[in-house]
């Protein structure tokens, strides 16, 4: 990776748990691989009334607990970076002080203004801050570039987040506001673009021709962890398959771009995201399920079910499970069913595509299930990054039996150095200016668009059903329905975890 211009890095909402468990020791990792700016500062900014060096202790706390690296020097070093700098987003009347603090930076460390605006703040604070900062001129790029980074959710609905990218765009041009999703600073998604276009043997099979369905899951093992007051307003559908999950769906299905430019590669995504048949809201009942976990046991603890955590109501209808089936409808993928499915407290923690590839059109070798034998790409996003491949061999011995096999590949075995997390690689991305891995407004929108009906049928329709399952289990059993193909189900990952969290074949 290339470094940077000289730039300035503001980080807002400084004193929460993003900058202290991720910000922050993604930083401190791009300094340790001298991936930084020559000339870097960050000025930290947050409510609390504290002064530099009661900042910095924080901040020294924080890399001591979240960072890789603990060598005492090289934290000393970086932390002189920091500085603080107490501030009110709501209240306009705080910006002219973090104004004056930031060009006392830029002219101590003859930086010019460039610089990078994050907002680690409540989502009601994503209109307000930058609003803020354009009437004290942190918008104007004549002394350097000038950059937002805004964190997800992007808005609550299609309503909200047509109201907030106006708001931006007010003050704020579009190459200037990076829509943070951290799914696509993980290696394995953005690998998704060199598997299928770097690959004679994957590309020409990526097709209605030759894939039967399209599946991709990110389970995960907790639950809401007392977050009941945030979750109530989110629920699975709005906290992970609007941004994460379909950002996924962008990458897989999407066009090969003309170049690997920025605009290029966000023009096809969006292409997807507009071509994906609309759910109307009569449909809905059919195409997607949703449901709550449950009081359980797993491994001996006794695990409360959703209604009965902090901040729930009772009576509450906010999906912990969500899953859907859609169609793509282009020349590509026309008649290919996607499914998507993500959840709380479900067996173990993983995110995962599966392509599954079509049946041989004859089939030789006699099974019990002729789907067994379907071959199947499996791009495994986390915890353990890599791709395997199932397809069928011969058993040793006399006669023609088959068993499928993995070609197993883990990122981890492709060199000795460490695998970047997703926070350093968007961050650096951020200076160097590549909006590559980050969300398009447009895209946002269309994610949006195709979303509304659902959330729209499951306020307006008391007849749609919250399935209840145990914590623990995979979700509602009613959601294998989903399933066109009665000789199919879903992909369990379980299947292929061993003792040590890794994944290891069946």
């Amino acid at each position: 990776m290339n470094r940077p211009e000289n730039c300035i890095l503001v980080i807002f909402g400084a004193t929460g748990d993003l900058t202290k468990r991720k910000l922050i020791p993604a930083i401190f990792a791009l300094e340790i691989q001298n991936l930084l700016p020559e000339k870097f500062a960050i000025l930290c900014t947050s409510r609390p009334d504290l002064n530099d060096e009661e900042f910095k202790k924080l901040m020294c706390e924080s890399l001591d607990k979240y960072s890789e690296h603990a060598d005492p020097e090289k934290v000393e070093s970086f932390i002189n970076k920091i500085s603080y700098q107490p501030v009110d987003a709501k209240n306009p009347d705080d910006y002219p002080s973090l104004l004056k603090k930031l060009q006392s930076l830029r002219k101590e460390l003859s930086i010019n203004g460039n610089t990078i605006f994050y907002l680690s703040t409540p989502p009601s604070l994503y209109g307000v801050i930058p609003q803020n900062l354009a009437k004290i001129n942190c918008n104007k790029q004549d002394d350097g570039w000038k950059r937002v980074i805004i964190e997800k959710p992007f808005g609550y609905d299609l309503e909200s987040a047509l109201e907030l990218n106006k708001s931006l765009n007010k003050n704020w041009k579009e190459h200037q506001l990076y829509r943070i999703d951290h799914y696509l600073g993980k290696e394995s998604v953005q690998n998704l673009l060199v598997t299928r276009f770097s690959n004679g043997i994957f590309e020409p099979l990526w097709n209605r021709n030759y894939v039967h369905h399209v599946e991709i899951t990110s389970a995960e093992s907790i639950g809401i962890e007392k977050r009941g007051g945030y979750y109530e307003r989110s629920g699975a559908l709005r906290d992970m398959i609007q941004n994460h999950l379909l950002q996924i769906v962008g990458f897989i299905a999407m066009e090969p771009p003309s170049s690997m430019d920025s605009n290029s590669i966000r023009n096809e995504t969006v292409k997807v995201f507009q071509s994906i048949r609309p759910i109307k809201e009569d449909e809905v009942i059919n195409q997607v399920i949703r449901g709550q976990y449950l009081a359980s046991t797993i491994r001996g603890e006794k695990v409360r079910g959703y209604r009965e955590e902090e901040g729930v109501d009772p009576n509450s209808k906010t999906e912990t499970f969500a899953a859907l089936k859609f169609y793509i409808d282009n020349w590509r993928w026309g008649g290919v069913p996607f499914y998507i499915r993500t959840g709380k407290h479900l067996p173990t923690k993983v995110t995962e595509a599966v392509i599954h590839f079509k049946p041989t059109p004859h089939y030789l070798f006699a099974k019990k299930d002729i789907c067994e034998s379907c071959n199947q790409l499996i791009i495994r996003i986390q915890p353990d990054e890599g791709i395997l491949l199932k397809f069928g061999m011969k058993l040793p011995g006399a006669g023609f039996q088959v068993e499928n096999v993995n070609m197993d590949f883990h990122y981890s075995d492709l060199c000795n150095q460490r695998i970047p997390t997703a926070y350093e690689r968007l961050i650096h991305d951020s200076m160097l200016g590549d909006s590559t891995l980050y969300a398009r407004g447009d895209a946002v929108m269309a994610a949006w668009k195709f979303l509304e009906p659902v959330m729209k049928a499951w306020q307006n329709n008391p007849d749609i059903p919250v399935y209840g399952y145990p914590a623990g289990t995979w979700g509602p059993e009613t959601a294998d329905n989903l399933i066109e193909d009665p000789t199919m189900e879903w992909h369990y990952p379980c299947k292929n975890l061993s003792d040590d969290g890794k994944f290891c074949e069946l």
